[in-house]
């Protein structure tokens, strides 16, 4: 582009005062060998609020289920407070019938890692752990996280595992800085999951989102420093850390396609933020 055209970004800002120096910062890291990320990686402003919106009313319905969590309530009734929250807020819950998916969020409890599909007979009852992925889509935009609820007292092992994956998260999430490798998020993930006699599921990961629910690039928690595409300024993308008390592997239920739990039985557990890359840091969109 020359440097008076308007930027690609859609700013109307002449390029050479917009993202010309971000451009040449990717070219060389490119000439670098790093992997870096498309334009339409890179939200624009509008966009961005966009964003922002969605997150902010995920974040709503997710502490409206903090509300009213606890033993005796089955996940399908929580299933029904995010469905009708989200309407209030004029969203829409992304996950009901995604790729087929029946329900309007994912509850996953115990020893399921993710993608829990609610149900009238899944009851909670003390002790358990229980993850809820929220994402809601407002105007084409997404916002996505999840939190861990204990219900009632739970074993040490399951206030240790619960709160060493929100550790994890925070972690990683105060190391990131702009034009750092995704790679190095799984690094720190991984390192400390590790350290504390946890695992890190190595299949499922967080990923690029806002404008779909799921986007480039995939966030692997178990990479290493210095791998995976950079993370440059205007891009979004969640950090989702599924760790295992027991060994990593897991299965997905073959009587539902869906649900996945961890292949030993051992108990698991995730946090989730939506976050946006900033020329000076980051910043959490939705948790």
């Amino acid at each position: 582009m020359r440097d008076n055209d308007k930027c690609w970004c859609k700013s109307e800002t002449p390029y050479a005062l917009c993202h010309k120096d971000f451009d040449l910062k990717l070219e060389e890291l490119k000439k670098r060998g790093k992997i870096v990320p498309p334009r339409k990686l890179i939200k624009t402003k509008e966009q961005i609020e966009g964003i922002r919106e969605a997150g902010r009313i995920n974040s709503l319905i997710l502490d409206k289920v903090a509300e009213n969590i606890k033993a005796g309530i089955t996940t399908e009734e929580l299933d029904k407070i995010v469905f009708e929250e989200t309407q209030k807020y004029n969203g829409r819950p992304a996950p009901l019938g995604y790729c087929g998916f029946p329900k309007s969020v994912c509850i996953s409890v115990n020893n399921v890692v993710c993608h829990g599909i609610p149900s009238k007979k899944q009851v909670l009852k003390d002790g358990d752990i229980v993850n809820v992925d929220c994402t809601t889509e407002v105007n084409g935009y997404y916002g996505d996280a999840s939190r861990m609820f204990i219900i009632g007292e739970a074993s040490e092992e399951a206030k240790k595992l619960v709160r060493v994956t929100k550790e994890c998260l925070d972690f990683a999430f105060s190391k990131l800085t702009p034009f750092m490798n995704v790679g190095d998020i799984g690094h720190h993930i991984n390192k400390m999951a590790r350290a504390n006699g946890f695992s890190v599921v190595k299949e499922l990961g967080g990923h690029g989102v806002g404008l779909a629910m799921h986007e480039d690039p995939f966030v692997n928690h178990t990479a290493k420093l210095g791998t995976g595409m950079v993370l440059a300024p205007g891009m979004v993308f969640t950090i989702e850390p599924m760790i295992n008390a027991g060994k990593a592997g897991v299965y997905i239920d073959a009587d539902d396609g869906w649900t996945v739990r961890t292949q030993d039985g051992s108990l698991s557990a995730q946090w989730e933020y939506t976050i946006l890359m900033t020329e000076t840091g980051a910043e959490i969109l939705s948790k």
